[in-house]
């Protein structure tokens, strides 16, 4: 066997160490977190502490992967696609032993809700996870099979998965205020709700790594050019409402438009009919307040609608650009309302867009 030869096979065969490895992860990362939520839905206290305990064999299990690259840099210096292939590997391992993290806090707080004895309906609870469930087996047969178009597809489900975190939140509440739910298993239900939508997110960084190891392209940076704008008012209940159905109806590739509420209050029955009537479906929109909203600090503009809304500004320092629209002369209006806000925005893309063209 010549020289070449040789370093062929050994660097192969430490490629399909490490996936098998991944794969073995995946595996164990998968099936903690379909016990953790079986155990709640099952009332499981064995299943729960089984999950609990098992987290340290992922942890083992990430410290060996992390080694077995480590040595395959030093040992192989590979580049291009065997480069891009451990480096991927390194973040994919990272991300699986983050889903074993919520997979253990899926089955401590599924405890706590399970000792209150609750009368809940668990069936969205269901379906985010078999969502986030799904995202994470199809991430990971995209990086196994190096399947890039399986990898973009599966990305697309994590808007599904934040809708029904979001509808889960708001079911919550109105239990909480109609006092259907204690206290003490609010907390722990948004948790276990968060935990699952996280799951996505780090299913979606899982095909983001599968990708660049595909293609040679970080699509973390491919996104600098969208422009995340984000409308708050007091309870994203009308007028933040407007605003995002406006922004969403211009259409505009490189521009992500959402709403939230300081606090959030259902949708009202007059915001629905009246932007149907100016051609905007939003009967299926969810409510949703600023503490419930992933990621505050990647939208490049917040704009406040109402005084309260101003709280939703971030911090300084921040690239966060922060923008009030007084409404005061239009407020109660609804037309007036749609109008001054039409305007606004329109000025406000063309200003980015042409802020973007100058560079």
């Amino acid at each position: 066997m010549s020289d070449q030869t040789h370093l062929e096979a050994t660097l192969q065969r430490d490629i399909d160490t490490i996936r098998s490895k991944v794969k073995r992860m995946a595996g164990l990362a998968e099936s903690a977190l379909s016990d953790s939520v079986k155990a709640l839905l099952e009332k499981n206290g064995q299943l729960a502490y089984s999950v609990i305990l098992r987290d340290q064999e992922i942890d083992e299990y990430e410290k060996e992967i992390d080694r077995l690259c480590l040595e395959f840099l030093i040992r192989q210096q590979p580049a291009a696609g065997s480069l891009r292939f451990v480096y991927a590997a390194i973040k994919i391992n990272l991300e699986l032993e983050r889903i074993g993290d919520y997979a253990e806090s899926i089955a401590r707080r599924g405890l706590v809700v399970n000792s209150l004895n609750l009368d809940l309906n668990y069936s969205d609870f269901e379906a985010i996870s078999e969502t986030s469930i799904s995202m994470l087996l199809s991430s990971i047969q995209a990086f196994l099979e190096q399947d890039a178009d399986l990898a973009k597809t599966t990305m697309l489900a994590q808007r599904e998965a934040n809708r029904m975190r979001d509808k889960i939140n708001d079911n919550l509440f109105e239990l909480r205020a109609d006092n259907k739910i204690p206290m003490t298993a609010l907390t722990p239900l948004q948790t276990i709700a968060r935990r699952l939508e996280r799951v996505a997110d780090q299913s979606k960084n899982i095909c983001e790594e599968t990708l660049y190891m595909c293609t040679g392209q970080y699509m973390k940076h491919l996104g600098r050019d969208t422009f995340r704008v984000l409308f708050v008012d007091d309870n994203n209940a009308s007028t933040s409402q407007f605003a995002e159905a406006i922004g969403n109806g211009l259409a505009q590739a490189n521009f992500v438009f959402s709403s939230a509420g300081i606090s959030a209050e259902k949708v009202t029955e007059e915001t629905i009919n009246f932007l149907k009537d100016k051609g905007h479906d939003i009967s299926g929109n969810i409510s949703k307040s600023v503490d419930n909203l992933p990621n505050l600090d990647h939208y490049q503009v917040v704009v406040a609608l109402s005084e309260t809304g101003q709280n939703a500004f971030p911090a300084p320092p921040t690239k966060t650009i922060s923008i009030v629209w007084g409404l005061g002369q239009v407020e109660g209006d609804m037309n007036a309302t749609y109008l001054f806000l039409e305007q606004n925005i329109n000025d406000l893309v063309q200003a980015i867009i042409g802020q973007s063209d100058s560079k």
